[in-house]
């Protein structure tokens, strides 16, 4: 059904060869990825893997500046705030076309109607769409903006009037992110009336400088150039591939050749012969990011403090940051990163001490040789360039006091999807923030309303989500300060997570991009890059 510019002989093989690819003639940049999305509905998503997958597609009211964290006008020119900070007021862009597609042809432009679909299907369990398409949404909700925003009005065609039930300091934040892309109104109604609501996941459609051609999981994706983009400077490319590969050698490789420009998350052990490489060049960023250890509080034995604290001190973390980051990692203490504003710098971690650990086991009634589940990624993040390695050397930590510990793993959806489900012991995982504010950190992930979604630990603990939810309330950047840091103390006692590293960003590339910039949030953005000849 869909147009596809795929030569047959590479379609079982995902390979792509330069000559076919990259030429200067037809613009074309090849983007190494490492997972497979679970779709392109970015509501429903808050992996990378998913996000990147459908940046290249959308647009939101407002946008992150490339490579910084200040939000821009997007699909709203400008907005206006209420004196009482409860009222936003956007203004929409004219003239803005939905992509046209062999199975979407719009009949109009953008206007307030697909605002108000964007967001009320979210807001909304009654929505006829979320009715006939159910999912979830873990940002939106996780960050309760499911329970702030009172309502979403349009007063004409390109106005639209959000208005909060309280005060939300990182509100227009928190719409620069992936999960709050606009969608068609007319091309849901469209799958309403077809009975295939679900294909808004699978065939999107949106306004962004790239239209979706087709997706071939753990193979590739292909976009091509929006010639009607309401910004024509940002599309500079005629086609873009992500080319799929969960092995980072493979990918280094392939760069290395020349079949893809771009690619991510290099083994550390790969960098200097990077750097070393006259065809490429390496981006290096201090890294906005934390790896850590989640401990499910809901399953026995880990709902008790002791047993928690016990495991937090039987890691080695200095020998997990020799062999696992290899240099490229700084020790993680605390919830966030030191470069997040708000960061409380008084808190320390407990001294290694596997011989008191096991006192703890004991005390606290585990038996020698109960065995527990460490769940480890199937994917390198910045965060955790090795998470097998980080979960065999966990394993052996974990044995010297007495617990049997069992490796699981699953494809990346799968993980997501089930450790939100609760499902694991202890799993490995991480965040690389989203949008600059504390609460992207302190709420997303360890908030009671981000059970379900973000929060791994599945950890509720009412003192500290007064603590969040009052920062939020206040726009004073010091009084919210003083609230994140109480609520880092408390977090830091109750120990949900071990903070493992933060890690230092090498992103590489082809000494021929141009206009590519690495996000302080992980986003790997193409708008606006080109390739030299």
């Amino acid at each position: 059904m869909r147009h596809s510019l795929i030569i047959p002989a590479l379609l079982g093989t995902g390979l792509l060869a330069t000559s076919s690819f990259s030429t200067a003639a037809d613009r074309s940049l090849v983007f190494c990825s490492e997972g497979s999305p679970a779709g392109f509905d970015t509501a429903q998503y808050t992996t990378a893997t998913d996000n990147d997958a459908a940046e290249p597609l959308y647009n939101r009211l407002v946008e992150f500046e490339k490579g910084a964290t200040n939000v821009l006008p997007a699909l709203a020119k400008r907005w206006d705030i209420s004196e009482d900070g409860l009222t936003y007021r956007f203004h929409l862009r004219e003239g803005v076309k939905f992509h046209t597609t062999p199975y979407f042809k719009p009949s109009r432009d953008f206007n307030a109607d697909d605002v108000l679909f964007t967001f009320n299907r979210m807001l909304d369990a009654e929505h006829p769409f979320r009715k006939a398409y159910p999912t979830e949404f873990p940002y939106f909700n996780g960050m309760s903006l499911n329970k702030n925003i009172a309502k979403v009005e349009k007063t004409d065609p390109l106005t639209v009037v959000m208005t909060l039930n309280t005060v939300d300091a990182a509100f227009i934040q928190n719409l620069a992110m992936s999960f709050a892309a606009i969608l068609s109104a007319e091309y849901a109604e469209q799958l309403l009336k077809a009975g295939t609501p679900s294909q808004i996941n699978q065939k999107p459609i949106g306004t962004g400088p790239f239209v979706f051609q087709r997706y071939q999981k753990d193979s590739q994706i292909r976009y091509a150039a929006n010639k009607d983009y309401w910004d024509p400077s940002r599309v500079k490319l005629d086609r873009l591939i992500f080319a799929i590969n969960t092995d980072a050698s493979v990918r280094v490789q392939k760069l290395r050749a020349g079949e893809c420009q771009i690619t991510l998350h290099p083994r550390p052990a790969d960098i200097d012969a990077l750097k070393n490489d006259p065809k490429l060049r390496v981006i290096e960023k201090p890294g906005f990011n934390l790896g850590y250890i989640a401990y499910n509080v809901q399953h026995k034995p880990l709902d008790r403090l002791e047993v928690r604290q016990a495991l937090d001190m039987a890691v080695n973390k200095t020998s997990i940051l020799n062999a696992v980051y290899q240099g490229a990692g700084q020790r993680a203490v605390n919830a966030m990163p030191p470069t997040q504003w708000s960061y409380d710098t008084r808190i320390t971690d407990v001294a290694y001490n596997p011989e008191k650990a096991r006192e703890l086991l004991k005390a606290a009634g585990v038996k020698e040789g109960t065995e527990i589940t460490l769940w480890a990624m199937p994917v390198q993040r910045p965060y955790n360039p090795n998470a097998k390695l980080m979960a065999e050397m966990l394993q052996s930590d974990w044995a010297k006091i007495g617990l049997k510990v069992k490796i699981v793993s699953y494809e990346w959806g799968e993980y997501i999807k089930r450790t939100k489900n609760g499902e694991h012991d202890i799993s490995l995982i991480g965040w690389t923030g989203d949008n600059g504010d504390p609460d992207n950190w302190l709420g997303t992930l360890y908030s009671c309303d981000a059970i379900g979604g973000n929060n791994y630990s599945m950890w509720c603990n009412p003192q500290y989500d007064a603590l969040i939810k009052q920062a939020k309330l206040v726009t004073d950047r010091e009084q919210r300060s003083m609230l994140y840091k109480q609520a880092q103390q408390l977090l830091k006692q109750h120990v949900p997570i071990t903070p493992v590293a933060h890690s230092t960003i090498n992103q590489p590339l082809s000494a021929k991009v141009e206009g590519f910039k690495v996000s302080p949030f992980g986003r790997n953005s193409f708008s606006g890059v080109s390739l030299t000849p």
